[in-house]
């Protein structure tokens, strides 16, 4: 498959922006369940087109369409960030009233900033691998991690937050987001690893004070009714504790050959997580008293970027010197 085949996938994501045009028109005089089925329709031609793009030969890995299909909505949601920010105006307002109206929220407006622009250029440096036949594992489980967590707070947030009593039918095509995913971690994380040679040598409310003075003072988005900020610091709970301690028994003990794997989709998803994090806190659509007070930027700025960056700092050691986290051949033998 030639490097022709990413550049048309690469065109055809642009697709989406008269596709969004003329489908917000057509869609204010139809029925909503009209509208949805016109919207799944257009994801089937997508997948189709990038069916046509590869007919002389087709690639090995079925996620090339995914990859296809997934950055055509990049490009959706990033013209929904812009619409939502008055840059561009007549390519989404049907949908985000009748369709997703929780994606106004800060957090939302987030969302699709980061899908239309991260995982959007990880799509096509997936396809352009594919394309080429090389290989993609890192950024793959590193996107993979990103998704996860996006997904993870996004749809239970939606649901207990707010905007629950005004879901639509298109709050379901959030369960393909999330299917998807999982099923492309699983055929990422079995693909073989890059590293084959061996070595030479080898928060919910918390009644204590502190806290009760941290969200009164420096993050009170974090008691914002969208729900979106507690349910994120649930899964930091539950998801990033349990790899510190992972990590840590990583970083100690030689040969823990899964470090590389874990840090990434770690890092994947605190990425995200926190950019939305951020940048929500901040946001003119979060009401004014849930914003970081201005006093406190500087502190939550300093102590949130370094919770973000640290796991990619983690996850680059572990890729440029990956020696320490791969088995010898005695230690194979010894299993």
């Amino acid at each position: 498959m030639s490097a022709s085949a990413a550049t048309g996938v690469f065109m055809l994501s642009l697709s989406a922006i008269p596709v969004t045009y003329v489908f917000n028109h057509l869609a204010a005089q139809q029925h909503f369940w009209t509208s949805i089925a016109v919207a799944a329709l257009i994801l089937l031609l997508v997948a189709l087109s990038a069916r046509i793009l590869v007919k002389r030969k087709a690639p090995r890995d079925p996620l090339f369409y995914v990859y296809a299909v997934f950055g055509f909505t990049s490009v959706v949601n990033l013209i929904t960030g812009l619409e939502q920010d008055g840059v561009i105006d007549g390519f989404m307002a049907h949908y985000l009233r009748e369709g997703e109206p929780y994606l106004n929220t800060a957090h939302g407006h987030m969302l699709c900033y980061w899908d239309g622009s991260v995982h959007y250029l990880m799509y096509l440096v997936m396809v352009a691998a594919i394309a080429w036949e090389e290989s993609y594992r890192a950024i793959g489980l590193y996107w993979v991690g990103s998704m996860m967590m996006s997904m993870v707070v996004f749809v239970p947030g939606n649901t207990v937050g707010k905007y629950g009593a005004r879901l639509c039918p298109a709050f379901f095509l959030s369960i393909l987001y999330t299917c998807l995913p999982v099923w492309a971690g699983c055929r990422i994380y079995h693909q073989p690893s890059e590293n084959h040679h061996y070595p030479a040598k080898i928060a919910l409310d918390c009644p204590a004070e502190l806290c009760r003075l941290y969200t009164q003072f420096q993050e009170p988005y974090l008691k914002d009714p969208a729900a979106y900020p507690k349910i994120q610091m649930l899964v930091y709970l539950f998801y990033s504790v349990p790899y510190f301690a992972v990590a840590l028994y990583g970083l100690v003990v030689p040969g823990c050959s899964w470090m590389a794997d874990v840090t990434l989709v770690h890092a994947g998803g605190l990425a995200q997580a926190q950019f939305s994090h951020i940048g929500a806190s901040l946001h003119a659509r979060t009401a004014y008293v849930y914003r970081v007070p201005e006093d406190a930027k500087i502190l939550f700025l300093a102590l949130n970027i370094a919770y973000g960056a640290l796991p990619q700092l983690l996850a680059y050691r572990c890729i440029q010197r990956p020696e320490f986290f791969i088995k010898t051949k005695a230690d194979e033998k010894a299993e």
